[in-house]
């Protein structure tokens, strides 16, 4: 504020004045677009998880979509898929009926009794200040084999419908905000890639926010950067013209060169 030779609040966060509410929305703005211009190193990060399954028992009926006389439904969902005899390929979990019961979203071909089923989880959330992925990064490392992906609407529709479509390496897609992944693990796996988080904003005890909530909060971007990005943006929404946006390039363009290093680029033969 002082620097565009305006009268300096003591309190952002609350403040009545709308000149300062439209100061802290424009500050919010520009840290929203930061986070999306670059892979910044401040706000990647790696996702953890093991894969889920369930080996058990159930009854299934010729034209009928229900198991029944499961031992225990207690840790299926609609995120699994299910593997067993009578069951046609792509079963998935419909709903889950009862201690005992679950209904998938295809009829059984054929009918068994107690026979062997296994429940496979194979949609896991994404984390929750999950932005975009860094590509390259999806890893098997049970397997220690990279997953293949992110398979486009058609592989993986032939992949699933098709009749040859399994195989010893997991396959993914991002579908319907969860990471999917094929085929069917009926043993545990540990999976994980990096994304890129939507929070760069800190509380003052350093838990990481989406935006400038109260007044002691910070931010993972240099402060010279967000001060010529405001200055800008504020310019600009008052019809001023865009007198910092050199300025604010340039320092953008700073913060990326120093974000995390570059490669070494040599000029010799391999």
């Amino acid at each position: 504020q002082g620097e565009m030779g305006l009268a300096v609040s003591s309190t952002a966060v609350g403040n009545t004045n709308t000149d300062v509410i439209q100061q802290l929305a424009l500050m919010n703005a520009c840290g929203y677009e930061l986070v999306r211009e670059h892979e910044w190193q401040w706000i990647s990060k790696v996702n953890l998880f093991q894969t889920n399954y369930l080996t058990t028992t159930g009854t299934v009926t010729s034209g009928s979509a229900t198991i029944t006389a499961i031992p225990t439904t207690a840790a299926l969902s609609a995120r699994y898929q299910v593997t067993g005899s009578g069951i046609l390929t792509n079963s998935q979990v419909s709903s889950v009926d009862s201690g005992t019961q679950v209904t998938m979203n295809q009829q059984a071909s054929s009918s068994a009794t107690a026979t062997a089923i296994t429940f496979s989880q194979t949609q896991y959330a994404m984390p929750s200040d999950y932005d975009r992925q860094v590509d390259r990064t999806h890893w098997d490392k049970t397997q220690h084999w990279q997953m293949i992906g992110p398979e486009t609407a058609q592989q993986w529709e032939w992949l699933v419908s098709g009749y040859i479509s399994t195989g010893p390496i997991v396959r993914y897609r991002i579908f319907g905000d969860y990471f999917t992944i094929w085929p069917p693990q009926g043993t545990q796996h540990y999976l994980g890639f990096e994304y890129v988080s939507n929070a760069w904003a800190l509380s003052a005890a350093g838990a990481a926010k989406t935006a400038f909530t109260v007044d002691t909060d910070t931010c993972v971007f240099p402060d010279r950067l967000m001060v010529l990005g405001l200055k800008h943006k504020y310019y600009q929404a008052k019809g001023l013209g865009d007198i910092f946006k050199d300025d604010y390039l340039a320092h953008r363009s700073i913060a990326w060169a120093n974000d995390a290093g570059s490669q070494t680029l040599s000029m010799n033969p391999r």
